[in-house]
């Protein structure tokens, strides 16, 4: 078993392991009642948000990639991207889908390495700014890591500084680095971070949770942190057991968190389903182009030659 297997495995053990342990302490009624209270409202608001959402990100995608020097179309992005998103969240890890994208961009632009450079850099970026909105938003709103938000700062401050010295020192394309890049970063990665915070509050609402918005948005906001530790289940597993902490240490119940964060991962689902018509369409495509040459070359064997007799 090779390095890149062994971690893989583990990553889905982790993840499993965090699912077993919640069914375990809790049983399997917060998942039931999760998936019982999605209706129609809470479906239609999450799809709509995911356009939004995945048209945020796609565009961020694009803003990294030029400044790489890279022209990525925004049509071209969005298909790209609702397709990883189906795929990140149907299959075990996570990442499947921005490997996927990655790699099939770097095809396309004849650069494999660039693709991957582009794709990486874009996710990092939005996980950057993610995590300094989130510490600020914690720091202000009352939750259960607000004592300990002085330390998240300080600590945050030492990463930006640490990555504006990296920077310095490093031969980076300025146009990577450029205002307009920062600024649209910065932008759309709060507008996606805003959308996610969003579904997750009509989760929450979904569930039964009726505690006042103030008191939800900052234990839903640690829930969609969970889902960047590189250990779950196409999104599955440290979710449940961060909302269901959460949720315990603010004074409602770890079943209710539960049950959120099940039914966040089904409206999670239902939005990325445009990505799922995407990949049909691209597989017809490509099938259909690996056919027309064997389709020419059958006529051209077959076409009679034609004589003409004086």
């Amino acid at each position: 078993m090779t390095r890149a297997q062994f971690w893989g495995w583990a990553r889905l053990v982790g993840g499993g392991a965090v699912l077993v342990v919640l069914v375990w302490r809790l049983g399997s009624g917060p998942f039931l009642t999760g998936l019982r209270g999605v209706n129609a409202t809470a479906v239609t608001i999450a799809f709509t948000i995911g356009v939004v959402t995945t048209v945020a990100c796609a565009y961020r995608w694009a803003l990294v990639a030029r400044g790489l020097g890279v022209t990525l179309p925004l049509r071209e992005a969005v298909g790209a991207y609702y397709r990883a998103q189906f795929l990140n969240t149907t299959l075990p890890g996570g990442v499947v889908g921005d490997v996927h994208r990655a790699v099939r961009h770097g095809k396309d632009i004849g650069d494999v390495k660039l693709g991957v450079r582009a794709v990486v850099v874009e996710r990092m970026a939005g996980f950057v700014v993610t995590i300094a909105l989130s510490v600020i938003t914690l720091a202000v709103f009352p939750s259960p890591v607000r004592r300990h938000m002085p330390m998240a700062v300080a600590a945050l401050a030492v990463v930006a500084l640490v990555a504006y010295l990296v920077k310095g020192r490093m031969r980076i394309r300025t146009g990577l680095f450029s205002a307009r890049t920062g600024i649209g970063v910065v932008l759309t990665t709060a507008a996606v971070l805003a959308g996610h915070l969003i579904t997750f509050l009509v989760a929450a609402r979904t569930a039964g949770a009726t505690a006042p918005l103030t008191l939800l948005a900052p234990l839903t906001l640690l829930a969609l942190l969970a889902m960047a530790l590189p250990c779950n289940i196409a999104g599955w597993g440290p979710r449940e057991g961060v909302a269901a902490w959460a949720f315990g240490a603010a004074g409602l119940t770890s079943e209710q968190g539960v049950a959120t964060a099940v039914v966040f991962g089904v409206l999670a689902l239902v939005a990325s389903l445009p990505g799922a018509v995407v990949l049909v369409l691209r597989w017809a495509d490509a099938r259909r182009a690996a056919e027309k040459p064997v389709m020419l070359e059958h006529e051209r064997v077959h076409r009679q030659p034609e004589y003409s007799h004086g």
